[in-house]
């Protein structure tokens, strides 16, 4: 099938050594189309970002891998905002897991996080994060005319083990769209690729099930280690891959001051300056260790102003 014409006039060719050297690069999301076909794809690939999050954030090992592949997950799935804004994975479990967290903005920053609990297992799955545990996929988006943003956000029920495959279940219900899903992480790398059939291409079920097969014969392993131009060519050169953009990604923070302001303002006056008993409360962002300080007065003085409309942002988030 050709390229739709709204897709084509973005897309530059995918010469093989032009550029290798480029696409080599780690911490980097890539937007490609599959040619003759209509199946749309992203990938990532995390290192310096990923080592950043690990090292902000310890946990146990199978927790940080857990993590990994939310950041990667993430960030593919931030790859189709078509606004400005941001991406958010949380899961609050009652076991093992008791809370991930993950987050890509359209700017290509990530952050993330996880707790775990005192017992993991070795071999532990999504159906470990303990009863009534659900995946929620928040997006936040605001549009140049917009005074306030916009917040979506859709459950995952945890019915599969993995992440990868809850996910693509959650697109095969919500948007009925035919997906491809895999995630990887270590303690170097978190990889992801995403494939899905383009929403105004009808239905091709033989060269779908064509690319689908050939997704298949990819494993964590080769995700991880191979950067995305080899991958893509090893998988797709028969029907020729299009290369449509590449953003580079980089952990980074959204805490500030105002936002702690406001999730003081949140809590109400009295509690806001209980925390305060000291003389000043002290408030640590867990994504990036920044630590907040406001005198007894500060705070006070929060609550002398005018509040502003609409809903307060959820903490530091």
């Amino acid at each position: 099938m050709p390229i739709p014409s709204h897709l084509e006039r973005d897309s530059v060719a995918f010469p093989r050594r032009a550029v290798h050297a480029a696409m080599a690069d780690t911490d980097t999301l890539t937007r490609f189309l599959i040619d003759r076909t209509a199946v749309r794809g992203v990938h990532v690939r995390l290192r310096a970002s990923w080592a950043e999050v690990r090292a902000r954030a310890p946990a146990a090992p199978a927790a940080e891998r857990l993590l990994g592949e939310a950041l990667a997950a993430a960030a593919l799935l931030c790859g189709h905002l078509k606004a400005e804004g941001r991406l958010s994975l949380q899961l609050r479990g009652t076991a093992a897991l008791r809370m991930l967290f993950a987050e890509c903005t359209s700017a290509g920053t990530l952050r993330g996080i996880a707790r775990s609990g005192p017992a993991w297992p070795t071999d532990f799955s999504l159906r470990d994060a303990g009863p009534g545990a659900m995946l929620a996929i928040t997006i936040e988006t605001r549009a140049s005319d917009q005074r306030e943003p916009q917040r979506y956000q859709g459950l995952v029920g945890l019915t599969a083990d993995t992440l990868d495959a809850a996910l693509v279940d959650y697109f095969r219900q919500s948007e009925q769209l035919p997906t491809a899903l895999l995630l990887a992480a270590d303690d170097r790398h978190a990889a992801g690729l995403m494939l899905q059939q383009l929403p105004e291409a009808g239905r091709e079920d033989e060269a779908w099930e064509r690319i689908e097969a050939l997704f298949g014969t990819l494993g964590p392993a080769e995700l991880l280690a191979a950067p995305a131009e080899t991958l893509l060519w090893r998988l797709f050169h028969e029907d020729g891959v299009r290369l449509l953009s590449r953003q580079p990604l980089a952990f980074g923070c959204s805490c500030s001051a105002a936002r702690v302001e406001a999730m003081l303002a949140g809590l109400g006056r009295e509690e806001a300056l209980a925390a305060a008993r000291s003389g000043q409360a002290e408030v640590h962002c867990e994504f990036c260790g920044q630590s907040y300080r406001l005198e007894r007065a500060a705070i006070a003085a929060i609550f002398a102003q005018p509040r502003p409309l609409g809903p307060e942002p959820p903490g530091l988030q």
